[in-house]
């Protein structure tokens, strides 16, 4: 049995702008991803384990593909997600939702990327 989620693709329109907003806000390092053939898609890929649990993925640039208003809210794994969410202005992006309760299933904290996405941040406590 599979997670449902394999891969996100969070669009961006400056890859470096963005880049440095997760990796300050996430407190992790992207790597760059090479693009098959000669395609014009400048990924980076979010850390990830081969064969752990969750979905992997990357911000991609590429042309065609605007950044911001889409209908797929990524959400990502955090410790304490106020945490994460205390570190998103200072670093270019806005808090949509400061961290509020969802029963059982923990917490969470919306906020708004450099590039208009809107993420979401999930903790247990």
């Amino acid at each position: 049995m599979q997670n449902p989620v394999g891969w996100f693709e969070i669009y961006v329109q400056d890859l470096q702008r963005a880049k440095a907003f997760y990796e300050a806000v996430l407190a992790v390092k992207l790597e760059k991803l090479e693009a098959p053939g000669s395609s014009p898609v400048d990924m980076w890929a979010f850390p990830m384990q081969q064969g752990g649990t969750g979905a992997a993925g990357a911000l991609v640039k590429m042309e065609g593909m605007p950044s911001g208003g889409n209908s797929t809210l990524v959400y990502f794994s955090c410790q304490d997600c106020a945490v994460e969410a205390g570190r998103v202005g200072a670093h270019g992006g806005k808090v949509e939702k400061d961290k509020f309760a969802i029963g059982p299933y923990g917490f969470i904290a919306l906020v708004t990327d450099t590039e208009g996405n809107m993420i979401g941040l999930h903790s247990m406590q």
